[in-house]
């Protein structure tokens, strides 16, 4: 199935972008008659017709919609530091979609080694992942944030948030400490770990210290176990 994100879809009739256009029409070969399924990243997944095979501007008919299509019953927020190496960070971002991520937070913390990112670039990685894994919801990517400051706005949230430290949470585990169908906002340290400090901030402010298992993890594969916990908890 190949799957068309048109954010800007209202309306029963809808022309595509001159990029998406000349895929479809001159890579994919499709041609009027033809149908096509489209998203506009919000839950609605649509079945369309192509009625007219220009490749700079194809024109589609909407033959039907499936309103929350994937729709969860929780909202998982990842906040995590931005690898040294940004490709080990689209990695992350591309396969926490496709587990299914809501919400994405970049930060900066005190060891962090990446301060810098171009959430356009970033964006595109989450859109293609969001379109081939079939998904009707595209995640937010927040801009990147110090450390300090995304704590200080996450006061007035008091369940279900967790930090995943190989220095903090040697006890207790992600999977005994979440409760399914619960909301879950998690943070992930950089290479070197959240500071003493950090930790200590963020216990103060109701995260609670989890493991995510014996093995110490590089930050992009913590991002994709927490994600995945979580996903397969609420299964």
């Amino acid at each position: 199935m190949n799957l068309f994100y048109t954010p800007a879809l209202t309306g029963e009739v809808y022309i595509l972008n001159e990029e998406e256009s000349n895929h479809i029409i001159r890579v994919l070969r499709f041609r009027s008659g033809d149908h096509v399924f489209l998203t506009d990243g919000n839950g609605n997944f649509f079945k369309a017709e192509i009625t007219n095979n220009n490749p700079k501007g194809c024109q589609l008919k909407i033959t039907e919609t499936i309103r929350e299509y994937g729709k969860k019953n929780y909202h998982l927020h990842i906040a995590i530091a931005p690898t040294k190496n940004i490709d080990r960070f689209e990695w992350f971002l591309e396969k926490a979609t496709e587990i299914g991520v809501d919400e994405i937070t970049p930060l900066i913390c005190e060891h962090s080694e990446r301060r810098e990112i171009k959430t356009e670039r970033l964006q595109k990685v989450i859109i293609a992942a969001m379109k081939q894994s079939v998904k009707a919801y595209l995640p937010k990517l927040n801009e990147i944030v110090a450390f300090r400051t995304f704590i200080s706005g996450t006061a007035s949230e008091s369940n279900g948030k967790f930090i995943c430290s190989a220095e903090a949470g040697k006890i207790n585990f992600l999977q005994n400490r979440y409760q399914k169908g619960s909301d879950a906002m998690i943070l992930i340290g950089p290479e070197g770990d959240f500071s003493k400090e950090e930790i200590e901030s963020v216990l103060k402010n109701n995260f609670e210290a989890v493991s995510l298992g014996e093995s110490r993890l590089r930050t992009e594969t913590a991002g994709i176990v927490s994600c995945h916990a979580i996903s397969m908890l609420n299964q």
